[in-house]
C-alpha cells in the first residue's frame, strides 16, 4: 500500500519546483503518519522513555526518501530514522518525518512533519535554502528560508524584535540535563530573565511559532540537524536571528528576535 502511495506521488509531482515539492512532501508525510496513528501503533524506545519511534515515523521517512530518490536522484538525503544518501550536487534534503514523536504517541496534536534543503554539510551548511513544516492537526504548512519570505498557508509571517525580558522563551531541556551542573546553570541564567517559559516538545513547530512571533526566542542544546534546520530556515526567512553558542560543556542553538538572541548569547557565553 505504501509503495503505491509513493508511486502515485512521484507521478503527480515529478515536475514540481523544489519549493512546491517540499511542501507537498511534508503535507503528505504528515497525513500519512496521522492516518497510521488513527489505526493504532506500537511504540519502541530508542534512548529513553521519551525518545521513541513508531512505524509511522519509519513509513513517513520512507515516503519522503523514496519520492526524493526518484524525483531528485542526485541530491543527498539525511533522515532521523536512518535514511542516508550521499549528494553529488552538493545539496541535501534533511528529513524529520515525525517531529514530536513522544507527543504523537500520547495523542497530542503538537507534532509535525518537517524537512530542510541545504547546501554543504548539514552539520554546518554553507547555505540553508529553505525549510518546510506541516502540522496536520491545525492544517498549517510553514515554508521559507533566508532568501524566501516565510509563510504559513501562503500568508507572510515575521519576527517582531523584542528583548528577552518581555519574550516568551521556548525550547526543551531533558530531565537528565538538570543533573548536569554546567548545563543546568547555563539554562537557568537565561530562563530566569525571560517573561515566561514554554517547553512543548516539537522543535520545528516551536521554531515556526518563533517565526510568527508567538514565541520571542528559543533555546535548546545538542540539537540534531533534522531538529534544527527546518525551523532555522523559517526563522531566518521571517527576519529572525539564528546562531549557535558553546557554553556549559555543550552547544546551544538560539533563534528568535535579534535583540533577545543577542542577550541570550551573552548570558550563555558568561558560562563558558
Amino acid at each position: 500500500m505504501l509503495n503505491a502511495i509513493i508511486k502515485t506521488f512521484i507521478v503527480q509531482h515529478v515536475d514540481d519546483s523544489d519549493e512546491h515539492l517540499a511542501q507537498a512532501l511534508v503535507y503528505n508525510a504528515g497525513r500519512l503518519a496521522w492516518r497510521m496513528r488513527e489505526s493504532g501503533l506500537s511504540v519502541e524506545q530508542k534512548t529513553s522513555v521519551s525518545d521513541v519511534v513508531t512505524a509511522a515515523d519509519r513509513a513517513a521517512e520512507k515516503f519522503v526518501g523514496d519520492a526524493l530518490r526518484a524525483i531528485r536522484p542526485d541530491d543527498g538525503l539525511l533522515g532521523e530514522e536512518g535514511t542516508a544518501v550521499e549528494s553529488t550536487t552538493g545539496r541535501t534534503w534533511v528529513i524529520d518525518p515525525v517531529d514530536g514523536t513522544y507527543n504523537f504517541t500520547t495523542g497530542s496534536d503538537y507534532w509535525c512533519s518537517a524537512l530542510a534543503l541545504v547546501e554543504g554539510d548539514p552539520a554546518d551548511p554553507s547555505r540553508v535554502i529553505f525549510g518546510a513544516v506541516h502540522r496536520p492537526a491545525m492544517g498549517y504548512t510553514w515554508f521559507g528560508g533566508p532568501s524566501i519570505p516565510t509563510t504559513r498557508n501562503g500568508e507572510t509571517i515575521t519576527v517582531s524584535d523584542a528583548p528577552l525580558s518581555s519574550s516568551a522563551l521556548g525550547g526543551y531541556l531533558h530531565p537528565t540535563s538538570f543533573a548536569d551542573d554546567s548545563i543546568r546553570e547555563s539554562w537557568l541564567s537565561v530562563v530566569t530573565r525571560a517573561a515566561c517559559v514554554r517547553m512543548l516538545g516539537s522543535a520545528s513547530i516551536d521554531l515556526a511559532d518563533v517565526a510568527a512571533s508567538h514565541t520571542g526566542v528559543w533555546l535548546q542544546h545538542s540539537l540534531c540537524d533534522w531538529d534544527w534546520l527546518p525551523g532555522r530556515a523559517l526563522v531566518e526567512g521571517a527576519g529572525g536571528a539564528c546562531r549557535k553558542v558553546e557554553a556549559g560543556s555543550t552547544t546551544w542553538s538560539l533563534a528568535g528576535a535579534p535583540t533577545a538572541v543577542e542577550q541570550v548569547a551573552e548570558l550563555l557565553e558568561a558560562h563558558r
